[in-house]
């Protein structure tokens, strides 16, 4: 999707997924759910996956348990969920960030623009996850959002944009209020504080949750997602530039500081 920079507004704040987006941990997701469906003939396919990016734990496990009905009764939620934590805390510690992140972070960090995190990992999965990687996750100060922090209520996940205005508000200290735009009680000051705001993503929930909080959004979809067709909808909750990497962002556009030379 192409876009002009001029219609792009100045930022001042980044708030960043963090699965698929900084780290590549969304192979692990993959890898270790077929590996558990394989003895019964079953295998979690993209157009599945695609429908639990970026929701929470529990509600991405019951959407993809439906789609095999026929499992045997022992296979149950909690079952599928212990078993999948065993194989994923094993490999948490050796997966990697994804071209550009490193870069991108410690450039905002750097040059003192406002950066947070927010997932919708569980505290216990984020640690696993970033521990080794404090290049990445350091630059965010301890400014991270998790799915069960007790910040965001339950059933608000994302595609709700709470998880966004809980990351602006309490971590980087803008009056953004609370609600969806479209509900007609954020006021014009929040309103426009939102606007100031920049989300990168890489789940189409995510996308939806950062426009119905009224910030920007970089969507930088797996390669995978864009073969079944996965496109945000409708119009008003598209994203506002497309990436195929976080390489290809360029900061200027945004009114950021530009990556040194």
């Amino acid at each position: 999707m192409t876009q002009d920079s001029y219609n792009r507004g100045k930022i001042e704040y980044v708030i960043f997924d963090m699965d698929g987006l900084l780290i590549d941990s969304e192979r692990v997701y993959t890898d270790v759910t077929n590996e558990l469906l394989a003895p019964y003939g079953k295998e979690m396919t993209w157009d599945i996956k695609a429908g639990l990016m970026g929701k929470p734990e529990r509600d991405a496990a019951l959407h993809l348990l439906s789609f095999f009905p026929d499992l045997p009764p022992s296979f149950t939620l909690d079952y599928y969920l212990r078993a999948r934590r065993e194989l994923q805390d094993a490999r948490w510690p050796s997966v990697q960030p994804l071209p550009g992140a490193l870069r991108l972070v410690r450039h905002l960090h750097a040059h003192g623009v406002p950066i947070a995190l927010a997932t919708g990992s569980q505290r216990r999965n984020f640690e696993l996850k970033s521990s080794h990687l404090g290049a990445l996750f350091g630059a965010f100060e301890g400014r991270v959002v998790c799915a069960d922090d007790g910040l965001v209520r339950p059933g608000r996940g994302k595609p709700h944009p709470d998880i966004f205005l809980v990351a602006a508000e309490r971590f980087l200290k803008r009056k953004v209020g609370e609600g969806e735009v479209a509900e007609g009680h954020v006021d014009e000051e929040e309103v426009a504080e939102r606007a100031k705001g920049l989300v990168f993503e890489d789940a189409i929930p995510g996308v939806q949750a950062a426009k119905r909080a009224g910030m920007k959004v970089v969507w930088v979809p797996d390669a995978n997602l864009l073969t079944i067709g996965g496109e945000a909808a409708p119009i008003v909750e598209r994203p506002d530039l497309q990436l195929k990497s976080l390489e290809e962002f360029v900061p200027e556009e945004w009114g950021l500081p530009p990556y040194d030379t």
